[in-house]
């Protein structure tokens, strides 16, 4: 192929990917892609209703999402499985961060949803972005540990918002969590019979065909039976009440409010909704590649959802990622290519216009308990109890959770990075600096830890092995070591620092070095290295360290500096030293 075709197919791999895909489709692979479509509209239908009413909006807005979100990214994405729109932690976020903009006045009157959509579109054009400009290793700056305190938190928001339709009691719609709790238990006695009843069939049911046959999809028929047991015991006459009809309608193209002063005040929020949305979607399709085979380019899984979000707001969509849930029963339906994801957004349309209806007699009740079993699917109980056993992570965890109780939620997430970012400085600012001596006086090339293995020492070679990176939060720690190695009468003189547990050493590292082996050469003493990683070793020498360090100074391996160095000790004392620990030593 030649230079010319080969940019040319990237660049369509890079902006224009349905084009590849699109010509291995078949007739067989399009079955399978429908099947699997079907699948992934019957269990969205009611998880998109599901996170709408989480995000604060109509539940047409949820479907909407379902609908176009999709689309976008499986045409413009890197997975071939990965299902993205409405999620879970994405709409508490959205919700969050549109409710601290908008007063009560704008939210009664519909502007609320036009803050969500201006949300949107920013939120897209951040990620679009990101994966323009190749960044997509910046959400890895964000720990897992960090995902699993902000989802935790998120998951007892959302659980906290539904109890006021479990209980059938009104509360004030802007409390805190801490405050909501307290409404919750001041209300405790108005508490209806008919919508906690109906909450917990919905709950049990559920679970029950779960139990007996995971296959199904539990939450719909849940909530079929959560809707029938409502009408056996007339819930409607006693106050119970419902969703209500979707519009007969599918999404129309708008333009969301692009005041600004508005999109000034969104920007901190968006940016948060952004990075989450990517990290759920970019973790998410790993997860499904290691189980298909297929490598996920981060930087164009950026683009497409980034696309998907914009392209989205201005369809009444609110801001999606990738859903792990809908993203595995596609994979599991046997979904071949994106066309699934694009056939589960045709079926639901056909359904919007065929049957909007179907919402009509839902109890608000029965969405509750469904909300209830999602937010507690998003505790990570195992991941938990690991982290749990680590005190940094612990803390990491603490805060981001507590953080996203009590805080905006957007500013959680940057909570828990910052905290990550400084307990990862703190722990490589200090790496770990360990005496060495070989085994044996036969083995000379086999060093181990001193202290570990009660081996003798050379009482004027002191071998010390650095394991981390020279970098400037770890020099002063470094330095402040290597300085009290002094070189005194009757103590160590010569110096070997192993350095193979080194991999980077930026400028502020190289000019320690320089100085030690000046310092130490200045007391009489002598600091060499040994090995010294090839990558290392060009940019010490890209970088002229290598002869300020001197060339003398660096040697491949540690019986190599060692040998060198035995020519410039005290023989005197090596005449009545007993330890004798190198095979070079004199007899």
């Amino acid at each position: 192929m030649s230079q010319k075709n080969l940019k040319h197919h990237a660049f369509i791999n890079r902006y224009l990917p349905f084009l590849i895909w699109g010509k291995s489709l078949n007739k067989e692979s399009l079955m399978a892609d429908f099947m699997a479509g079907l699948t992934g509209a019957v269990v969205v239908l009611p998880q998109g209703i599901a996170y709408a009413l989480i995000a604060g909006l109509p539940p047409e807005y949820g479907l909407y999402t379902a609908i176009i979100t999709p689309i976008i990214a499986a045409l413009f994405g890197s997975s071939f499985h990965l299902i993205s729109g409405p999620t879970a932690a994405i709409s508490i976020v959205v919700f969050s961060v549109a409710n601290n903009i908008a007063n009560n006045s704008a939210i009664e009157s519909g502007e609320f949803i036009g803050i969500v959509l201006t949300l949107t579109l920013l939120t897209g054009i951040i990620q679009y972005l990101f994966g323009l400009m190749r960044l997509g290793s910046l959400v890895n700056f964000i720990s897992h540990t960090v995902i699993v305190g902000f989802t935790t938190g998120a998951a007892l928001l959302i659980a906290t918002s539904q109890f006021k339709y479990v209980l059938g009691v009104e509360l004030a719609s802007d409390n805190h969590f801490f405050a909501s709790w307290w409404q919750l238990i001041q209300h405790l006695p108005e508490t209806s019979f008919y919508t906690l009843s109906i909450a917990l069939v919905t709950l049990v049911s559920i679970q029950l065909i779960k139990h007996f046959n995971p296959k199904l999809p539990a939450m719909l028929l849940g909530m079929i039976v959560g809707s029938l047991f409502t009408w056996l015991i007339n819930g409607k006459e006693h106050g119970v009440p419902l969703v209500g009809e979707l519009p007969n309608m599918i999404p129309q193209m708008s333009l969301p409010p692009l005041s600004f002063d508005l999109m000034t005040s969104l920007l901190p929020g968006a940016m948060a909704v952004a990075i989450l949305g990517l990290v759920e979607a970019l973790a998410i399709a790993r997860a499904i590649g290691v189980r298909s085979g297929q490598r996920i380019e981060g930087d164009k899984e950026f683009m497409g959802q980034g696309l998907s979000n914009i392209i989205g707001s201005f369809f009444a969509c609110y801001a999606g990622s990738g859903s792990f849930t809908r993203s595995g029963v596609n994979y599991d339906s046997g979904a071949k290519t994106p066309m699934a994801a694009i056939f589960a957004a045709l079926l639901l349309i056909l359904i919007l216009l065929t049957i909007p209806q179907i919402t009509e007699y839902l109890p608000l009740p029965v969405m509750a308990a469904a909300i209830l079993l999602i937010a507690f699917n998003l505790v990570d109980i195992t991941s938990i109890r690991h982290i749990l056993t680590d005190k940094e992570e612990s803390a990491i965890l603490l805060v981001t959770f507590i953080s996203t109780l009590t805080i905006a939620l957007e500013f959680a997430i940057y909570f828990g990075v910052i905290l990550s970012l400084i307990l990862y400085l703190r722990r490589t600012s200090k790496p770990k600096i360990i005496e060495l001596a070989p085994r044996s006086i036969e083995d000379n090339q086999n060093f181990r830890n001193v202290e570990r293995f009660n081996l003798k020492t050379c009482p004027q070679i002191k071998t010390i092995r650095l394991d981390g990176s020279i970098y400037f939060a770890s020099v002063d720690h470094i330095q402040d070591t290597i300085s009290a190695l002094k070189p005194e009468k009757g103590a160590h003189t010569h110096f070997v620092l192993v350095c193979s547990g080194v991999n980077f050493i930026d400028f502020a590292g190289k000019e320690m070095l320089v100085k030690e082996i000046e310092r130490i050469e200045r007391l009489g003493g002598r600091l060499v290295f040994c090995g010294f990683k090839n990558t290392l070793m060009d940019d010490l020498n890209g970088s002229g360290y290598l002869d300020l360090m001197t060339r003398e100074n660096i040697y491949s391996d540690t019986s190599q500096a060692i040998t060198s160095l035995m020519a410039e000790l005290d023989h005197k004392r090596c005449d009545i030293c007993t330890n004798r620990i190198f095979s070079v030593c004199p007899k």
